[in-house]
Order: structure tokens, then sequence, then C-alpha cells
């Protein structure tokens, strides 16, 4: 069946405008195969899904005024697109640390946004000084190493404790106490924890989402590993443009995009709960393949329902 499509054949692959080759990493796509400037041109170009998210993301942080941090950590997000974008387009070293680095500095400030919220001055530049000299050593002793199996564990590493303890503050915030008994009684939830267990719930699907979305792109990360050299004849079988759909790196791309997004938009919610000003924002997410974004509600509205 899929034979019988119109294709084109795929061209050999070769050198290109950024050769030698000098990342400690090649993918499965081939090299140079569809264009003399972009390496691998799948993979350069669904890096255009971070752009676009953090595009929506740090606008919607300007316009509704959200934590500064949220707004440092979207750019971040950005660097980690146009650092990916740079590495797949040359396959260059130095392209290669902005891409994978970018990653470990976003997730750093997330770290510093979660640990560091409501305490103390002195703890605050505690938790800065240790996640900077975290992200510094991470950078330093990478490039001494120059293993990409020593930064997937640092990333990961860092990511986890993050997502643990931003899950750890929401349920500990949000979740009512059921079933707690009054003078033997149990006692009906206050509407304060009615609008908190429906916000829980609202930001639970949220989770699931990124979770779900990382977790689909992990497996076919590791797909697109494990058999490269059968995707590749695959792919020259099926010929241009189907084969891109079996691009697995770039599909990679696209899921981490979306993950990251919903992680640091569920990151910017939880901070307005940790505040006690959940009331004054709401999460706009009309269809699940929209853009899900965190907005300020409108005052008088607000003010009414006060």
């Amino acid at each position: 069946m899929v034979a019988s499509l119109p294709s084109i054949p795929y061209p050999p692959a070769g050198d290109g405008f950024w050769s030698p080759v000098t990342s400690t990493i090649n993918w499965c796509e081939e090299d140079y195969y569809a264009s003399h400037y972009f390496a691998e041109i799948v993979n350069t170009l669904t890096n255009l899904v971070f752009v676009y998210l953090a595009y929506e993301g740090i606008a919607n942080c300007l316009r509704n005024g959200h934590d500064r941090v949220y707004l440092v950590a979207f750019l971040s997000y950005l660097s980690i697109g146009l650092g990916s974008f740079a590495f797949h387009a040359s396959l260059k070293y130095p392209m290669q640390l902005l891409d994978e680095l970018s990653m470990v500095y976003t997730t750093c400030v997330l770290f510093y946004a979660i640990f560091s919220h409501a305490r103390p001055p002195l703890v605050k530049l505690a938790v800065f000084i240790f996640i900077t000299a975290t992200a510094a050593g991470v950078t330093g002793y990478y490039h001494y190493l120059q293993d990409p199996l020593f930064h997937q564990n640092a990333f990961a590493l860092l990511t986890v404790i993050v997502v643990f303890r931003s899950i750890w503050a929401m349920e500990t915030i949000l979740k009512p106490q059921k079933g707690k008994k009054v003078d033997g009684e149990i006692r009906e939830w206050t509407q304060k924890e009615k609008r908190d267990y429906k916000t829980l719930k609202e930001m639970r699907f949220l989770v699931r989402c990124g979770l779900g979305s990382v977790a689909l792109g992990f497996l076919i990360w590791n797909l697109d590993n494990a058999y490269c050299s059968n995707l590749r004849r695959w792919r020259r079988s099926v010929g241009l443009p189907w084969g891109i759909l079996l691009e697995g790196h770039g599909w990679w791309h696209i899921m981490t995009g979306i993950a990251a997004y919903i992680n640091l938009t569920w990151a910017v919610w939880l901070r307005y709960c940790l505040d006690g000003k959940q009331d004054e924002v709401e999460l706009v997410w009309p269809r699940l393949f929209s853009v899900p974004l965190l907005k300020k509600k409108d005052r008088k509205a607000h003010a009414k329902a006060a």
C-alpha cells in the first residue's frame, strides 16, 4: 500500500556546507541528503516547535505579568530550540554543547523557582549558589568527558527532582482532606476546598499530558537508536516525503517540545497556587491540540465572583 503512494527517491547522503562532523553524536537521519546547508534537515526543522511554543510562552508571560523567573525559563526554553536547530544543521561540537547544556540550564531555572519560593533571602541565595555551581560543574565535567551519557543522566536527575518536588507541592497545597470528621460527622468541603480540588484535577490532567508526551517521545527516541539501520532501509523503500514520518529523533523534538512547554505552564500555575492567588488566573485550553495558556482573569468578573 505504502509503495503505491507517489514518492521521490532519497538522494544519497554525503558532505555539506558544515562538513566535517565534529559532534560526539550523529543521529539516525542521514547527513546532507536533502540540503547542502542542513546536515539533518528533519531534525533541524522540527525544532521550530520549540521556537513557536517559546514565543507563545514569552508573550503570555509579558501580557499577564507572570513571575519574572518564568520569563527567564521560557527564554531558556527558546535557547534549547535554537541550540538544537544549530546543532542538527551543522553537527558541530560547540553547537552540540549549546543544545544539550541549554536543557540543563532550563531545568536549573525551574529548580531555583520551586526550591527558593517563599524562603528567606539567605536560603534563596544558598539555592541560587548551589544550582549555579551545579550547572557550572555539569558544564565543565561534560566538556571534559565528552560523553553524552553523562549529560543525559545529569539532565534526567535534575528533571526528576524538579518534577517530584513540584508534584509534592501541588498535592500538599491543593488536595482537600477527604473524610475528615468533626464532632463525629464527616465534614463537607468548603468552597475553597472545592475550588482547590477542581484546580488540582485540571493540573493533574496537565501533568499527565506532559509526562505522556515525554514518555512517548522517549520511546520513539530509543527505537530510533536501536533500529536505525532498519529505519534507514524502510525510509529509502517508501521514499520522500513519506520517509520523513520515520525520522524518530524529529518526533522526539516534537514530543519533548510539547512536554517541556506544558511543564513550564504548570510551573507558572503552581506558583500562583503556592501564593494563594489561584483565583486570579485560569488555564485557557479550548482543544487538546491547541496551546494551553495561563491567563489572568478579567478583574471585573473576578471581583463579582469574589
